[in-house]
């Protein structure tokens, strides 16, 4: 057998729980969902850093994003840094990318070679928010020259990919396909869905975290969930596609978010916390090693995903990225995964947050500038949740004395987790616990 295809598909801003797996009763993601039963489902997915431009080159590159440098939107990705273009490219494959890039300086939309990441084959934007707009799709070819492409922007993005595909070519290939869409319009903070589909989602079910701190959620659910209609829509031209081109059974299909979306109600914009609502993205992968794989229970970053998608591939993992694949749990293959997952958190503030099945401990650095500084020497505890009794993180538990036990764990597991990724063990301060809970929790209960 040949090596297999790969496609990431990627969309921006999307929460976990606008897909049916995940308990959304509006219909939403039917393709996604069908994919996510039938080949694996990552039910526990979170990005490593809520930000763009961050978790892009965290995708890129297998490392996190203050090793790259790339720790805010803005700053370009290293012009000596390996990409899994890179990789795929060293392993015989021919390499595209097609949508929003975000990893280059000083421009909106062309971006010089030299700043591409190694893709052979190039249609992007660096910033297609503002490069485009739901019916106006400009994006740049390899040449730099401006292409305008018709309808929607989902679709025209995905006509683009079905072109790329259905190209005679010798070898397997490698294709990112990076969308804008559910993340807003940013010239007019709105979410323009395809005409007619906002109008099928006003009133609808609203998750519990946004019924309850409002936000932004009334003016914006019905258009971000007509747009996540249209991206899961996408999804399956794709999946037909490559069915109709005999592609499908040799083809590697990774769905996944770069961070979620909050709706302005844990500060004054979409992302940039630690919230499940900010952290949590929906992710399936279907193809050769994946198909029958199920729902995997084990928290999994985005870190993990360049070392999946090179080990499905055949392709080696290099020694020097953080995460690790999750090829071997669809397999029901034996491997020591940990038990708990790591934040990075910029822009609006610096923050570190790890999270376990159960708890939620996050610590903000006040005397640091989220844009000017990418981390801290000097930390305070901000919040701890008990994602157990409460998923939508309503109720922050962080002064309570019953929690001292846990706020331990959690504080060493993150403190190792730190440095895991290259920081350096910084101090945080404790906040002074007040009486609260029914009861003590156990040493027991705080490692669940």
């Amino acid at each position: 057998m040949t090596s297999p295809n790969v496609i990431v598909f990627f969309t921006d801003q999307q929460r976990w729980d606008t897909t049916g797996v995940h308990g959304n009763p509006l219909d939403l993601t039917p393709n996604f969902d069908r994919m996510a039963q039938q080949g694996t489902h990552v039910a526990h997915s979170f990005t490593c850093q809520p930000v763009c431009g961050p978790a892009r080159s965290c995708m890129q590159t297998g490392l996190y994003a203050t090793q790259t440098g790339c720790y805010r939107n803005g700053i370009g990705l290293p012009r000596d840094a390996k990409t899994l273009a890179h990789y795929f490219r060293e392993g015989g494959y021919t390499t595209g990318y097609i949508g929003k890039w975000h990893l280059a300086e000083n421009t909106k939309g062309p971006v010089p070679e030299t700043g591409r990441g190694g893709y052979d084959y190039w249609l992007a934007s660096n910033t297609l928010e503002f490069t485009s707009d739901a019916y106006d799709t400009v994006m740049y070819d390899n040449d730099n020259q401006p292409v305008k492409l018709p309808g929607y922007r989902v679709d025209a993005v995905t006509d683009a990919v079905i072109r790329y595909i259905d190209q005679p070519r010798d070898q397997p290939f490698y294709l990112f396909v990076s969308y804008i869409e559910p993340h807003h319009q940013n010239h007019r903070d709105d979410y323009p869905a395809p005409d007619g589909y906002e109008a099928r989602y006003r009133e609808r079910w609203i998750p519990p975290d946004l019924a309850a701190l409002g936000g932004s959620t009334h003016q914006h659910l019905a258009g971000y969930y007509g747009m996540v209609r249209r991206l899961d829509e996408a999804l399956g031209r794709l999946l037909d596609a490559l069915k109709s081109l005999n592609m499908l059974d040799n083809t590697i299909v990774l769905f996944t978010s770069d961070h979620g979306n909050h709706f302005k109600t844990r500060n004054a914009e979409y992302k940039r916390s630690g919230h499940e609502a900010s952290i949590r993205v929906p992710t399936a992968i279907q193809g050769p090693g994946f198909n029958g794989g199920g729902r995997l229970s084990q928290l999994v970053s985005l870190m993990d995903i360049p070392p999946t998608l090179l080990d499905a591939a055949g392709l080696p993992v290099p020694e020097h990225m953080q995460g690790q694949s999750f090829l071997p749990l669809a397999q029901k293959k034996p491997v020591d995964w940990p038990e708990e997952m790591f934040v990075q958190i910029s822009e609006a503030e610096v923050g570190r947050a790890v999270r376990t099945h159960r708890w939620k401990y996050g610590v903000t650095a006040p005397q640091k500038d989220g844009w000017d500084d990418s981390g801290s020497d000097r930390y305070v505890e901000a919040y701890l949740y008990d994602l157990l009794a409460d998923p939508y993180e309503l109720k922050n538990l962080i002064d309570l004395d019953s929690h001292d036990e846990v706020k331990q764990v959690m504080r060493t597991r993150l403190l190792r987790r730190m440095q895991m990724a290259g920081e350096a063990e910084p101090q945080i301060e404790r906040v002074p616990s007040q009486p609260g809970g029914q009861r003590t929790v156990t040493v027991a209960e705080a490692w669940s």
